[in-house]
């Protein structure tokens, strides 16, 4: 039986005048998010010099980083300027899935852009048979149906407990630890299952792009050692941005169902900081987009 028809979330502070400072400072994290991933991805799809997979994967991982802070960080921003902080039960759903949906699509996303590098390095003779633009299409669209059904798979189950009160979640979105938390049955066993969902993607996923970089960074002794730059400069800023996606998701879902004040601290970091830092690390030491950029938008 489910009497929930809506949730009160408590955010991020309950100080007033530290509310209004981090109105503002999430908001313009937010703008600088944004414009820089999306700036990332219309200037890649309309430079003509940027057409090779690894940079068609980055377009589409601005995007998604775009899209995933915008599926969170509006409703946070305004709740942030209102006094009260409410959120329909479906629209808790929605958060949920689309959250989830959008991580899961980045993280598929990352397996692909990493797979690129070890083909364009370990396989060079390969890469453009290999690496074609129907096969990174595919990739691409291969991430999203991932991302669909694993953002299906936890809204299933998430909204089949049942919530009959109180609906107080301590937190600024609707997540699985929270909502995991109001409902009316015991969630011993289904709760670990839930987050194993996550964890489980997020641990073998990181252990894979780690062995794989590994891998690359070892048969770079037998290149150049202007080739050895190019591609350790090119693979660090893949390597920073799965270290900063995948510590906290980590930090989040390995772990006992057991909240830590730090936890709103965590999201804030992965659904703001961290889109906002991955169009950073992807241009200012990438010479080629940088030229692109000058040459599209400085005339």
């Amino acid at each position: 039986m489910n009497n929930v028809t809506e949730f009160i979330l408590l955010g991020l502070t309950q100080d007033p005048q530290l509310q209004k400072l981090l109105c503002a400072v999430c908001l313009i994290t937010y703008l600088a998010t944004l414009a820089g991933n999306t700036f990332i991805s219309v200037t890649i799809f309309i430079s003509p010099a940027l057409g090779c997979p690894m940079y068609f994967f980055l377009a589409f991982l601005s995007l998604v980083d775009a899209l995933y802070s915008t599926s969170i960080a509006p409703k946070m921003i305004v709740d942030l300027a209102s006094e009260k902080n409410t959120i329909s039960f479906n629209g808790c759903m929605t958060q949920v899935f689309a959250e989830h949906f959008f991580a899961a699509t980045e993280i598929t996303l990352l397996i692909a852009m990493a797979f690129d590098r070890y083909v364009a390095i370990c396989k060079p003779l390969h890469y453009t048979s290999t690496m074609s633009r129907p096969v990174c299409s595919s990739l691409v669209g291969a991430a999203a149906i991932l991302g669909f059904i694993h953002g299906g798979i936890q809204v299933l189950f998430i909204a089949k407990l049942p919530f009959c009160g109180p609906n107080v979640i301590d937190h600024f979105i609707c997540d699985l630890l929270p909502l995991l938390k109001l409902a009316c049955t015991d969630t011993h066993t289904l709760g670990p299952l839930i987050t194993a969902n996550s964890g489980s993607q997020c641990l073998i996923t990181f252990i894979m792009l780690l062995a794989s970089y590994v891998n690359i960074l070892y048969s770079l002794r037998n290149h150049s050692s202007e080739g050895r730059r190019k591609a350790l400069s090119t693979c660090a800023s893949h390597i920073t941005v799965v270290i900063l996606f995948f510590v906290p998701c980590s930090y989040v879902y390995l772990r006992p169902m057991v909240s830590f004040p730090t936890d709103k601290a965590v999201h804030v970091f992965c659904t703001l900081v961290t889109p906002m830092l991955n169009p950073l690390i992807y241009t200012l030491r990438n010479e080629e987009m940088k030229r692109a950029m000058k040459k599209l938008w400085v005339k």
